[in-house]
């Protein structure tokens, strides 16, 4: 299966709980960091419920 590789562009500082456990599932938790992951409808849906602190990498 595919890959995608995201970057954690925003702090989890001052953010909602729920937002930095969706962080924190996608393997992410410290600024700068990338993490190559499966790209599946589960991970598209995290990625899409924290656009302000992930970016998708090339």
């Amino acid at each position: 299966m595919a890959t995608i590789k995201i970057k954690q562009i925003g702090s989890p500082i001052r953010r909602p709980e729920s937002q930095k456990k969706v962080l924190i599932g996608l393997g992410l938790g410290k600024m700068h960091r990338v993490v190559e992951v499966e790209d599946t409808p589960e991970v598209r849906g995290a990625i899409a419920k924290l656009p302000h602190m992930v970016a998708v990498v090339d």
